[in-house]
Order: C-alpha cells, then sequence, then structure tokens
C-alpha cells in the first residue's frame, strides 16, 4: 500500500492558512465526490477541524499512486488558492510516517491541548463521511480502524487523558464538578462573550445539559453566542439579576476596573441567592470580581492565576505519562507495517511456491511411471527429496521478502519474483 498525507497543522501553518483550507461539513463531502472523480483509484479521507486540515490518501503501489504534488494541486483548486499563499505551511508525509502521524493525531498526543477528547471522534466523523461518499476502501479502513484502536490504547493504559491541561477544562472537570453533581439544567451565565468563555461552554456542553444565559454590551455578539449555544442574550442592565439566578458564572470583559465589588454583591445578588452555591469563573486580566466576593457564603471564586496552578500541575503529570504513550504508538505502527507487508506478500509467496509445486509434482510423476517396481519406502524418499529441494529453493526468496518487509515497502522485490518466476500478478 502506497500512503500519503498532505496538509495544514497548528505546528507548521499560520490560522490565516487554516482557514482558507477549512472545510466544512457541505464542502468535505463536496471534496470528496470531486476527488473520487479526479483521482480514479484511489482511496481518501479528509479531516478538517479548527486546529488541522490533512488529506489521507492510498493506493495500491507505485503504480497507481498519486504524486504528493496533484494531492497539493487537488486540495489548492477545491479553494482556488495558489502554492504562493501556503509556501512552507503545508506538512507532506508518505508511508509509515502517514501511519505513525494518524495514530499520534487520533490519540491526541498530536493536539494543541494534549489529550483533549474531542480529536478522537473528529477522526472518526472523518472516516464515516468517506465511507458515506464511497471514497474509503479497505486500505483506509484498515489504516482508521488501527488509530482509533490505538487511541483505546493510549487512553486505557495510559494516564494521558486524565490530566486536562486548558484553563476551561480544568474549571469543568476538576473544580466546577467539586461543587455541582451534574450540569443538566443548571443556570449558566456569560458575561462578555470572549473566545475564553465559548471554549468553557463547550466542555459544559460535553458535561452536561445547562441553560445559557448571555449578558453582553454588544448586543449582536451576545445574541451570536446565545444562539450558538441555544441559549438567551440579556441585556447588559439585568447583569445582577443572571447573577442572582446563576449557578455558574463565566467572566471574559475587557474592562479595566472590577465589574462586581463585593459592596455591589452584597447588595444587588446576595440577598436574592439565600446562601445557594454559586461557582464564579473570572477569565479577565485585570479581574470583573473582586476577590473579596469570592468570601462570601456560598461563593466559589476562581480567577485566571488560580487555574494556571492547577494546570501547571496537570502539565507536569501529564508529561509523566508521554513515554508509555509514545511506546504504544511505535508499538501500534510497527504491528499495522507488519501486517500490512503480511498481506502484500502473502499472494507473492502462495503463487511463488505453487508455481515450483505444480513442476515437482509432474516430475514425480514421470518419474515413478519409469519405475514402477520402486517399493513405497523409497518412494517416501524421493518425495522428501524433492519437497526439500523446493523448500531450499525457496527459503532465498522468502527471506528477501522477509528482509524487505521489515525495512519498508516491498513493492520493487515483489515486482522483480513477479517477473523472474512469471508469476500472476
Amino acid at each position: 500500500m502506497n500512503l500519503r498525507m498532505i496538509g495544514c497543522t497548528h505546528q507548521e501553518s499560520g490560522l490565516d492558512v487554516r482557514q482558507q483550507l477549512a472545510f466544512d461539513a457541505a464542502q468535505t463531502t463536496a471534496a470528496l465526490d470531486a476527488w473520487q472523480q479526479r483521482f480514479d483509484e484511489t482511496e481518501i479521507v479528509l479531516l478538517s477541524t479548527c486546529n488541522r486540515v490533512e488529506l489521507y490518501a492510498a493506493s495500491t503501489g507505485p503504480a497507481n499512486s498519486l504524486t504528493t504534488n496533484q494531492l497539493i494541486d487537488g486540495l489548492l483548486d477545491f479553494h482556488n488558492l495558489s502554492r504562493e499563499q501556503v509556501e512552507g505551511q503545508l506538512l507532506t508525509l508518505a508511508d509509515q510516517d502517514v501511519v505513525r502521524h494518524l495514530f499520534r493525531v487520533a490519540a491526541s498526543l498530536e493536539s494543541m491541548v494534549v489529550g483533549e477528547p474531542q480529536i478522537l471522534s473528529q477522526v472518526k466523523q472523518a472516516y464515516q463521511c468517506a465511507q458515506d461518499v464511497g471514497t474509503a476502501g479497505p486500505r483506509l479502513h484498515d489504516l482508521f480502524q488501527s488509530a482509533l484502536h490505538t487511541a483505546k490504547r493510549v487512553s486505557g493504559e495510559t494516564q494521558l487523558h486524565k490530566h486536562r491541561v486548558s484553563i476551561p477544562s480544568v474549571a469543568i472537570s476538576e473544580l466546577a464538578s467539586c461543587v455541582f453533581e451534574t450540569f443538566d439544567d443548571k443556570h449558566v451565565l456569560v458575561i462578555g462573550a470572549g473566545e475564553m468563555a465559548e471554549e468553557t461552554l463547550r466542555y459544559l456542553h460535553d458535561a452536561g445539559k445547562p441553560s445559557i444565559h448571555v449578558v453582553n454590551r454588544s448586543v449582536e455578539h451576545g445574541e451570536q453566542v446565545a444562539q450558538k449555544w441555544d441559549g438567551q442574550y440579556h441585556p447588559w442592565d439585568q447583569l445582577w439579576q443572571q447573577l442572582s439566578l446563576a449557578d455558574l458564572a463565566i467572566s471574559t470583559t475587557a474592562a479595566t476596573e472590577p465589574l462586581v465589588t463585593i459592596e455591589a454583591f452584597e447588595e444587588h445578588v446576595a440577598p436574592n441567592r439565600h446562601q445557594r452555591p454559586l461557582f464564579l469563573l473570572d477569565l479577565s486580566v485585570p479581574r470583573d470580581f473582586e476577590p473579596a466576593v469570592g468570601e462570601a457564603l456560598g461563593v466559589y471564586l476562581y480567577s485566571i492565576d488560580d487555574l494556571d496552578k492547577a494546570c501547571e500541575q496537570n502539565r507536569a503529570a501529564r508529561a509523566a505519562e508521554f513515554p508509555a504513550a509514545e511506546k504504544i504508538i511505535v508499538q501500534e505502527s510497527q504491528r499495522f507495517a507488519s501486517e500490512q507487508h503480511r498481506r502484500m506478500t502473502a499472494p507473492v509467496i502462495t503463487e511463488l511456491r505453487a508455481g515450483l509445486e505444480r513442476p515437482k509434482t509432474a516430475e514425480l510423476e514421470r518419474l515413478f511411471q519409469k519405475l514402477p517396481d520402486l517399493d513405497d519406502q523409497s518412494r517416501r524418499e524421493i518425495e522428501q527429496f524433492a519437497d526439500r529441494l523446493v523448500n531450499k529453493m525457496l527459503h532465498p526468496p522468502l527471506e528477501s521478502l522477509r528482509d524487505a518487509s521489515q525495512n519498508g515497502t516491498p513493492h520493487g522485490l515483489l515486482d522483480a519474483i513477479r517477473r523472474l518466476f512469471q508469476l500472476e500478478d
């Protein structure tokens, strides 16, 4: 099998390039359909996320394989981009490097936040879409199923995924979860609707089904965020009312002074809460909430500094798990390569053995017809001699195939053996 991968990731490419090359669901389907017509007899899967756009292609061998340049042209042509616009920002991989890369991607070792769980479902969705369109065949099926198996091993056999390292993930999984057993139907207030607030909402959405409420000075942006998360937008003058109703509040404004002082909290919010638990996630610099608010009864206030400390502890714990995760990647990559090479060489070995067995059997029959008086013991000795001779003749080419399979894709040797022994292709 000949494998190729081209694309851009957050490690090699800037955000502007990733945005220009990104595919939504409809574009992914359209692109796969177009490439199926353009690149005959090639299997293709397209993975497009906010941090990467990767095109995986597989063909039977060098004679039928696409070049990397052809794949790049196909990717760029769909978005009407020139090579100059992405120069130096595309990642290109071949064969076993593709295998290792996809395994690392699925296991979240290549993610911006290593260990984040979303990428595995995104890999599954990418493969399923290719299946639905008809561009994923048996070669990429083996590759992607092995990638999913590898990711599950990393998740099950290491602690890598158990240590969150982003501020929103730590806030929800390790802090807010200590206050609330479930987030279902919790009143979540977003103040400011910044990017960090949206990321926190993403983790909350994965953890339960909260009721989202947005208070923002910009009506347009506030309504956009509320609509995106099936929530409700409220005018800025309803801040105190929403804080009084909230179970959890996330604040990410650009205010230069605290929005909520202890005096304002005690006057406008505390009397209406009756000491109900309130989890406050202050992601603003400078702070939106005065530290004294966190001393009020029932209030749990965490700032960026508090969360940074928790993230740093988790990063150290996660780093200790890297060697174990990398070992699994190596094991599964080698296993995949061995299995593919075995499948590649098995038909040739079978035909080669059959090609020698046929003349052996014919010659033995001819010999035994000429020597009808041979006893059974003599016939067995002659048959064993013929078997040993065939095995010795098979040993050098089989040994060479084994060595070639261990060192790389044995296309050249397979073609040579087919020609030398006149085997069927």
